[in-house]
């Protein structure tokens, strides 16, 4: 067979090969798509938000009840607290309250106070008095919860404004997995805002903040370290309105290395009233064992170096 006739029936088979039934299959993807009216806009808006958000709130004092659950994947179960009742009290710059009390006799469970830096916190069931630094990570795997940090907290709390010195945000159009009130999942196009900070000689990814397309309002933000990896993921819920201030009155706070999950739904909120240094004063009971986890362990007579937040 010369070239020219064997490039000819090379040609024909492709050309018969859509004829062919039984040489091909055709299967149908489906892509449950939300049909939900979604809303458009651009990335100054976005950034105006994000800024505004931090200028709009300078306080906030609130009655919340606190869920938390500890566990995932990497336990192999999951264990649910029983719902505490809290407060949580927090004012500009970074400086941030949270008392826990315990179910029915409703005496503190906990009593943490932070000036963003450094930080206090009394358990009284356990006669405990914890002194620790928020940029200084314990990684106590039997008991994660030892390794929340009130600025977590904070952060998740309250949207940081864009910093144009040593931040770069971008736009990005994604999607996400959302499900109906029957339970279905489906796909839902939204905006992300990506946040890259400048650290040392390098740049990192940040944080990102997602936006429904449904409401144009923040309902997710995930927190990374110099690794890439995520740190904390935060959900905004029920969206409502607290004296002409839009604000998530479910909020709920994810850390997968530690498999730890706290969910704040607000009961109720008031924001931008006067928060005097008295409130975030937390005095040493007498007699508590002081535990430092930035240094070693002090006895129960030993007196706290940290100065009284002021």
């Amino acid at each position: 067979m010369s070239l020219f006739s064997r490039y000819r029936a090379f040609f024909l088979f492709f050309l018969l090969l859509p004829l062919t039934g039984c040489l091909f299959r055709t299967r149908v993807v489906e892509r449950p798509v939300s049909t939900m009216p979604l809303k458009a806009t651009d990335q100054a808006a976005l950034l105006a938000y994000i800024n505004s958000q931090g200028a709009k709130i300078q306080s906030m004092q609130a009655t919340v009840d606190i869920d938390t659950s500890v566990g995932g994947e990497k336990k192999g179960r999951i264990t649910d607290y029983q719902q505490i009742r809290g407060y949580v009290l927090v004012r500009k710059p970074e400086m941030l309250r949270m008392i826990g009390l315990l179910p029915i006799v409703r005496t503190r469970a906990f009593d943490m106070v932070s000036d963003g830096h450094d930080f206090k916190l009394s358990i009284p069931p356990k006669n405990r008095f914890v002194i620790g630094r928020n940029d200084i990570e314990t990684h106590n795997t039997q008991q994660p919860l030892e390794n929340l940090r009130p600025q977590i907290i904070y952060d998740s709390l309250l949207l940081q404004p864009i910093d144009p010195q040593n931040e770069i945000a971008v736009l990005e159009n994604d999607t996400e997995k959302v499900s109906d009130a029957k339970g279905h999942w489906f796909e839902q196009a939204d905006y992300v805002i990506d946040v890259v900070r400048k650290r040392g000689a390098g740049w990192f990814l940040s944080r990102k903040i997602i936006f429904s397309r449904t409401d144009l309002l923040p309902d997710r933000q995930l927190a990374y370290d110099d690794k890439g990896d995520v740190t904390t993921e935060t959900l905004y819920r029920n969206y409502k309105d607290y004296a002409g201030q839009n604000f998530p009155s479910v909020v709920e706070i994810k850390r997968p290395e530690e498999e730890y999950k706290i969910t704040l739904s607000i009961v109720k909120l008031t924001l931008n009233e006067p928060l005097p240094d008295d409130k975030f004063v937390l005095q040493q009971p007498a007699g508590a064992e002081v535990v430092r986890l930035d240094g070693p362990q002090s006895s129960s007579t030993a007196r706290p170096q940290m100065q009284a937040v002021n």
